[in-house]
């Protein structure tokens, strides 16, 4: 029997081949071919193996990847889009925020327990969705009730019946008036329940989680059934009593589990920056051994069990996605134990003009596309002629090529600076059509670009 995931994670996986992945990562991310193909054969095998008997879907473990390429070059959204296609939980750690054990820092595990309590969230939000109409209903009948108080104290004999089937046309009515917002400017008053004893956690050993005690768990008990007495308006009143009764139908307990399995089997942990803990020739300090956080890291990545509070988490099927520029070091830096764990690599390319242009204009959420819909707020309409996009692109190319390469992050400070008059003046200008030339982008950028020492700083 193969093991199967949650539904909402499984459709999206089994619907995708690795070619349409490919396609709708296109849509966000420029070029990097090669990456785009690894990540989407990675995404199918998991899919693949999911189809498979237990004992031999235990055995398969997932191909971890392993990017290398400069900064800017889409790393990070290629790993983030994936995670969104597969609707699956996804993290970003930098490895180097992880320090060695009995060094002050984050222990290595707490990326698991970041992931679990992503996918708590990200279930809980699925089955608020599922139960919204029915506790939309249960808040409207509620809040009716305290429209629509019993006209007289009820004798032991009605209160089986109470009030609502009593004034069953007038609650109707009510009802109406409710649903059309007629009743929006009344005031209800609402017994809200106090919000639990202020989140405190004891500090101790190497982590907070280790300790497992949190004060805010163990003395929720103790506040719980404290209600005090509240006025609202009868929109906020029904919005607050919708989420009370959301969580009243959500079994918690449900989620957590749905949570763990979602992580075991198809959980995605991107770690940034893996190249600061390789180890370099020749380096010396007072550093924090690099070797010693790889080492802590490599049985996550090897498969351990983690303890979080919402029960043991199993790390063998999760898929890990490392990434580094690998300037100053290089992947055969890194101990031979990680080297093994990350059997796919890829080499993503430096970005250029060409990458550029299309960075502007192609993808879905392309920054020429939102520096215009930001202008429209105002009542602006912005446009770039094919001659300024070229310019822009080229401009940023240049400072690449003489400061430091940040690839597309660079397009991000060219555009504000270019547009900095604009974003300034826009409320205030009369000729609300405004069109981005080549002489206008000159006019703002060719001093700065020239003037290497001024670029370094301003660019």
């Amino acid at each position: 029997m193969p093991i199967l995931l949650p539904e909402s994670s499984q459709t999206a996986n089994e619907t995708l081949t690795p070619r349409q992945i490919v396609a709708e990562l296109d849509k966000y991310v420029v070029g990097q071919a090669a990456a785009k193909r690894a990540v989407a054969i990675a995404l199918r095998n998991r899919m693949r193996r999911q189809k498979l008997p237990p004992e031999l879907a235990e055995e398969i473990a997932p191909k971890n990847i392993l990017m290398i390429g400069p900064t800017g070059v889409g790393k990070t959204e290629i790993a983030r889009r994936l995670a969104k296609l597969a609707q699956s939980p996804f993290i970003k750690v930098e490895a180097s925020k992880f320090t060695e054990v009995g060094y002050v820092g984050r222990d290595v595990e707490s990326m698991v327990r970041d992931l679990v309590e992503l996918a708590v969230e990200m279930i809980r939000t699925e089955r608020i969705a599922e139960v919204r109409v029915k506790a939309e209903q249960n808040a409207e009948e509620r809040l009716l009730d305290l429209l629509l108080p019993p006209t007289r104290p009820l004798t032991p004999g009605e209160e089986a019946a109470g009030p609502r089937e009593a004034a069953a046309p007038t609650r109707d009515r009510i009802r109406e008036q409710l649903r059309a917002g007629r009743l929006d400017a009344r005031v209800v008053e609402l017994d809200v329940r106090e919000k639990a004893f202020p989140s405190l956690e004891i500090i101790a050993g190497t982590s907070i989680e280790e300790v497992g005690i949190n004060l805010n768990d163990t003395m929720q008990g103790l506040f719980q059934g404290r209600t005090k007495k509240r006025k609202m308006k009868v929109p906020e009143a029904l919005e607050y009593l919708t989420q009370e009764e959301e969580q009243k139908l959500i079994d918690m307990e449900s989620v957590a589990r749905a949570a763990v399995e979602r992580v075991e089997q198809s959980g995605i942990i991107f770690v940034d920056e893996i190249d600061k803990i390789a180890g370099r020739e020749g380096s010396h300090g007072p550093d924090v051994s690099r070797e010693g956080v790889q080492r802590d890291i490599l049985p996550i990545v090897e498969g351990t069990t983690v303890n979080t509070k919402h029960g043991m988490v199993r790390t063998d099927h999760i898929l890990f996605i490392a990434a580094g520029a690998f300037h100053v070091s290089k992947p055969s830096d890194l101990i031979p134990e990680l080297q093994g764990r990350f059997p796919i690599r890829v080499e993503l390319e430096a970005l250029g003009k060409e990458e550029f242009i299309r960075i502007l204009t192609e993808p879905r959420s392309a920054l020429v596309k939102q520096y215009t819909a930001l202008m429209g707020t105002e009542g602006i309409t912005l446009s770039f002629t094919e001659d300024a996009i070229s310019t822009i692109a080229e401009f940023a190319t240049c400072v690449n090529e003489r400061t430091e390469n940040i690839g597309a992050r660079r397009l991000h400070t060219v555009m504000e600076k270019l547009l900095d008059e604009i974003s300034f003046e826009g409320p205030d200008l009369r000729d609300k059509d405004v069109v981005i030339d080549e002489a206008y982008v000159s006019r703002m950028l060719a001093d700065i670009v020239k003037n290497e020492d001024l670029s370094r700083y301003i660019l």
